[in-house]
């Protein structure tokens, strides 16, 4: 996304983020979590958790396995969740 500079579940082609796992070799992809702007891990966590959804994501016991970044060029954080 910053190499790109865009910010969305989908890429600027339409892209979704489970079509974008799976293509890097990943076969069950359940959920993702973006952020942008925030400086900190502490920030960009408490940000999630009062979001239902991103918190939904966090919480769901069904997710077994968790990728996570940070650019700290752009700021832009994700959390890609699978089974």
């Amino acid at each position: 996304m910053a190499s790109r500079d865009y910010f969305s579940h989908d890429t600027p082609e339409g892209v979704t983020f489970d079509q974008r796992i799976k293509k890097a070799g990943y076969a069950t992809p359940g959920g993702e979590n973006i952020a942008k702007g925030q400086r900190t891990a502490q920030q960009v966590m408490t940000d999630w958790m009062n979001s239902a959804g991103h918190k939904a994501n966090i919480l769901n016991c069904k997710f077994t396995v968790i990728g996570v970044g940070v650019n700290t060029t752009a700021w832009t954080w994700t959390q890609d969740f699978g089974f």
